[in-house]
């Protein structure tokens, strides 16, 4: 089995197609729901934001592996009422990767840009959700939102939030270590910004131990970590480049969450098939070229 864009294509829709429950006929509607979904990770793994653009592409690239291809706009309304399915996809997959039942997580946040012209934050559907952060790692400010996440090591993603920048990271990263499926006694790898006693110790209720490098103000021998933490920022950086997470050019609440559960389903998918092929996990190349 060669690692092609086609072969991701054909194991997204039979796994999409054996779970997902047969929709009523709809003489209308000639594309099914694992057609579509097959073609939402199509478009991540391509880096295509636009999705007029992709599918003008998809008719010349991806044509032989489906009988139909929707319009522009049917593609935008499948795509959003099917936002639920591709997150409980985008978790079947992760479950599908060792990385699943790694003892070890790692934490973090990055920035999600939505605008940079003052007249399209004060117009923007995104205002009342959306809004000013700090960027250390590129040291500017930006608007929009913060993803945080928490992956395996081998970048199976375990758990997503998307939450405005002005949350604290402490309080989002308690709320996805709740939602993170595990046996416990994993820990869970951050970086100084989830510091605090409290933070620690709802950590340790919670049948996990935060390890992170040491803060300039406290004292002991700090823990060599970077080449452990250089992980989560080689991952986030795969979404950005390959995947184009920053380019999303989403406009709504509802289109940003689709968008970015679109990129994160095509992560899952190529880290499971990568696996099954022997090949580093987050060697996404061969599916784009």
């Amino acid at each position: 089995m060669d690692a092609d864009l086609d072969t991701l294509c054909t194991v997204v829709y039979c796994t999409a197609d054996d779970l997902l429950p047969r929709a009523a006929a709809n003489a209308r509607r000639e594309v099914t729901d694992a057609e579509l979904v097959s073609l939402c990770v199509a478009q991540a793994v391509m880096g295509i934001p636009s999705d007029r653009r992709f599918l003008k592409v998809a008719h010349k690239r991806l044509g032989h592996l489906f009988g139909k291809l929707p319009a522009q706009s049917g593609y935008h309304k499948r795509r959003r009422r099917l936002a639920d399915t591709i997150e409980w996809l985008m978790g079947v997959f992760a479950a599908q990767s060792p990385g699943f039942t790694d003892d070890l997580l790692l934490i973090d946040s990055t920035p999600i840009e939505c605008a940079r012209s003052r007249e399209t934050v004060t117009r923007s559907a995104l205002g009342e959700a959306a809004g000013y952060g700090w960027c250390a790692s590129h040291s500017r400010f930006f608007w929009g939102f913060r993803l945080h996440a928490i992956f395996a090591p081998d970048g199976t993603p375990r758990a997503l939030s998307l939450a405005s920048p002005g949350r604290d990271e402490r309080e989002v990263g308690l709320e996805l270590l709740a939602r993170c499926e595990r046996s416990g006694g994993e820990t869970l790898l951050g970086d100084k910004g989830y510091a605090g006693r409290d933070f620690a110790n709802a950590v340790s209720e919670m049948h996990a131990t935060i390890v992170r490098p040491r803060r300039a103000d406290e004292s002991g021998a700090d823990v060599h970590l970077a080449p452990i933490r250089q992980r989560v920022e080689s991952i986030f950086w795969t979404c950005k480049d390959i995947l184009t997470l920053e380019r999303h050019g989403a406009r709504t609440l509802a289109g940003i969450r689709e968008r970015i559960l679109q990129r994160f389903l095509a992560l899952a998918a190529c880290i499971v098939l990568n696996h099954q092929l022997g090949r580093p996990s987050r060697a996404l190349v061969d599916y784009v070229a």
